[in-house]
């Protein structure tokens, strides 16, 4: 079982094989849930922000719309 400990500052080091599990990578958000005195750790997902200001508005997405709109 893979441990840790943590220092003064209440930081602490996932260790390799925790990280490489939960597919780890620096900038990832992780998730903390306590449970009958236990930590369950998630990493949290990601949802991709989209550039295009019109992809929620599908009766804007015509190909006269995209060629209308393109420009702005």
């Amino acid at each position: 079982m893979p441990r840790s400990r943590i220092d003064r500052n209440g930081r602490t080091t996932l260790p390799l094989s925790v990280r490489n599990a939960l597919n780890l990578k620096p900038g990832d958000e992780l998730a903390y849930q306590i449970e009958r005195g236990r930590v369950v750790l998630t990493r949290v997902k990601v949802v991709q922000v989209m550039n295009d200001p019109f992809a929620t508005f599908s009766e804007w997405d015509s190909e006269a719309d995209h060629r209308a709109y393109s420009v702005l």
